[in-house]
């Protein structure tokens, strides 16, 4: 079981359920907004469909409608911790 979810890994999981492509530098930016590189709530929602599926873990409730990527990544790795 992963004990963090990194900015490379999110960028190939948005590629792989959104279809958009993120460079993972890009995603470290704070102040960048998911709803900039145009992934919505649905594309984050695949997202967290496939880390519950490949790791077995339940994502906290409403990581899908994270603003920025740094949101997304501390609610991900906080329910990873969780499992742990």
């Amino acid at each position: 079981m992963p004990t963090t979810l990194t900015h490379t890994e999110l960028s190939a999981l948005i590629k792989g359920k959104a279809g958009i492509f993120i460079d993972p530098h890009d995603l470290q930016r704070p102040e960048t907004t998911f709803e900039e590189f145009g992934v919505d709530s649905l594309g984050l929602l695949g997202v967290v469909g496939e880390l519950e599926n490949r790791h077995g873990v339940q994502i906290v409730d409403g990581a899908e409608m994270a603003k920025t990527p740094s949101e997304f990544l501390v609610a991900v790795n906080t329910s990873f911790s969780k499992a742990g």
